[in-house]
């Protein structure tokens, strides 16, 4: 069309409107809470994703080539017993905490391999399981009977599904 053939803005206009799809088209990135773990009077702090529905926990970590140092997934139950995790899906090593309801590690699964298939039990009543990458628990020296804060475990916030 000769008339707009001079003005630049007018040609990269007809790009907008494919720009606008693609944007939106993009997964919006996860929102991430603040997560302390206390152990032997240290405090780590994380930054994590909240996995609080039947389709989040379903999901978790799976298909992820990396997890950041310092983030990692929490899942929340709106009731607390014995869980079982699996590696299925899952391409990079975690450690995997268990938790009780009022923010106690009960027991962690430890650099755990992955796309394995088998059940990590978590040994004890769980409410939450922290996903951390794998090495972080020995490394921060993080145990059971250590204490897990986040507005979870003091009651604030909307119950799981």
């Amino acid at each position: 069309n000769p008339m707009n053939s001079g003005n630049p803005m007018i040609k990269n206009v007809k790009w907008l409107p494919l720009f606008l799809i693609l944007a939106a088209c993009q997964p919006k990135p996860p929102e991430r809470e603040a997560l302390q773990v206390l152990s032997g009077g240290i405090t780590h702090a994380f930054q994590v994703e909240i996995a609080d529905d039947e389709q989040e926990r379903e999901t978790g970590l799976m298909n992820r080539d990396k997890l950041p140092t310092g983030q990692g997934m929490l899942f929340l139950f709106p009731d607390a017993r014995e869980r079982a995790f699996w590696m299925k899906n899952t391409h990079i090593p975690l450690d995997i905490i268990y938790i009780s309801k009022s923010g106690e590690v009960i027991s962690i699964q430890k650099n755990t391999m992955p796309m394995n298939e088998t059940p990590l039990h978590s040994f004890g009543p769980a409410a939450a399981v922290l996903e951390i990458n794998g090495g972080q628990a020995d490394a921060l020296g993080i145990k059971p009977g250590d204490r897990i804060t986040h507005r979870f475990f003091e009651g604030k916030g909307p119950m799981p599904q």
